[in-house]
């Protein structure tokens, strides 16, 4: 957080130049303004301090994969994998509660809301359907740094989704594979326990090098 004269000295530009850049990153959404009123000022404007906006923070370097990858890792060698099984089961059971409102709805529909699987009105993500079935693609992972190094974290889409849509689903593409992105399939005429305990997807273990 710094007023304008602040950034101006730090940078060693005038106050002017500082001006004009910050109303630009503020116009985009990198900074956020905020006015200061002093009770005891007696003249000039009230100082404006600026800092970063959470859109502008998401620039930066981050290593968020890097420590799931070691919390998945921690929890494992702590407790065991049936601990990671537990842990993974109440992720899948927070996501399924965000869409409990979707219970009631057509398979068709249920769908069709799932395209917001990972973010509202997201680009990426698209549904096909083939027969009496479905196919949600996903052409951009948001966790893909750490589900490629961790493969078991997408057993909770896959046990998640098969609990909405009360039908089997399967990961027949995957990034681990090199396909590029994830196809899930679902199985429209296959149905499935909304009870049944969580389990690992076929093929995936806990931990890859």
């Amino acid at each position: 957080m710094a007023t304008i004269a602040q950034l101006a000295e730090e940078m060693k530009i005038t106050g002017e130049a500082v001006r004009q850049q910050l109303l630009q990153l503020h116009r985009e959404g990198w900074v956020e303004a905020t006015v200061e009123h002093r009770e005891h000022a007696r003249t000039g404007r009230p100082a404006t301090t600026y800092r970063l906006s959470a859109e502008g923070d998401h620039l930066f370097p981050k290593h968020y994969d890097a420590l799931a990858v070691a919390v998945i890792d921690a929890v494992t060698d702590e407790f065991g994998d049936e601990a990671l099984l537990r842990v993974l089961a109440r992720v899948a059971d927070e996501r399924v509660q965000s869409y409990a409102v979707l219970h009631d709805l057509p398979l068709a529909e249920r769908v069709d809301a799932l395209k917001n699987w990972y973010l509202a009105d997201d680009p990426y993500m698209e549904v096909e359907r083939v027969n009496g079935d479905f196919r949600l693609i996903e052409r951009n992972c948001p966790f893909y740094n750490t589900a490629m190094r961790r493969p078991a974290l997408c057993s909770v889409s896959i046990n998640a989704l098969t609990r909405l849509l009360g039908v089997r689903v399967e990961r027949e593409e995957k990034f681990q594979n090199g396909d590029g992105r994830c196809v899930f399939r679902v199985h429209g005429s296959e149905t499935a326990d909304p009870n049944a305990p969580f389990a690992l997807e076929r093929s995936t273990r806990s931990r890859s090098s």
